[in-house]
């Protein structure tokens, strides 16, 4: 079984994004998800596995000091646990969004979120290919011989870049001056 393409991935997303009010909101955020595992449901496990498999691959891609520096300002503070759930969080904005913050998580202000909402998680987009799956343990056997087929070190990085104070505001509105603008 292999990864499943970025086309498809996020075509899957955007087809749960659609009819979503705001998914800038975290209980938003979450029906894309519950919608997310539904398609996986009807696509069947294959295709849930293949789908986390490329989930795996984003967010190797996107383990990165600056994205975590964004998240830690737009959070008021983030933990590993917390980046991963601003992760899932990103992916539910959409393809564009998501190419956007990696390439310039500055852009973040962009989506217009308000400062005063710091649930910006999905902890949900981890785990929607279970849906598929009649047992969470078949899901999760079928995810690791899936990933045992894939070379070693495909899923995992440190993180990208340099690391930097995310408590220092001076070296926040260097890096990140439009976030710094509205949560500083």
């Amino acid at each position: 079984m292999g990864i499943m393409e970025r086309d498809e991935f996020w075509a899957v997303v955007g087809g749960a994004r659609t009819g979503v009010e705001d998914t800038r909101d975290g209980d938003y955020a979450e029906e894309v998800a519950e919608r997310v595992g539904a398609r996986l449901a009807e696509l069947g496990p294959d295709a849930a596995v293949a789908f986390t498999l490329r989930y795996d691959l984003l967010m190797a891609e996107s383990y990165d000091w600056a994205l975590w520096g964004a998240a830690y300002l737009m959070k008021g503070g983030c933990s590993d646990d917390a980046f991963d759930y601003f992760r899932g969080w990103l992916v539910v904005q959409g393809r564009e969004a998501w190419e956007r913050a990696l390439q310039a998580p500055d852009t973040l202000a962009d989506l217009g979120v308000d400062p005063e909402d710091d649930y910006l998680e999905c902890e949900s987009m981890l785990g929607v290919g279970v849906a598929a799956f009649d047992d969470d343990e078949d899901f999760y056997a079928a995810l690791k011989a899936a990933r045992a087929d894939q070379p070693a070190g495909t899923f995992t990085r440190p993180p990208l870049g340099a690391g930097w104070d995310f408590d220092d505001a001076r070296e926040v509105r260097a890096r990140l001056p439009r976030l710094a603008a509205v949560y500083l």
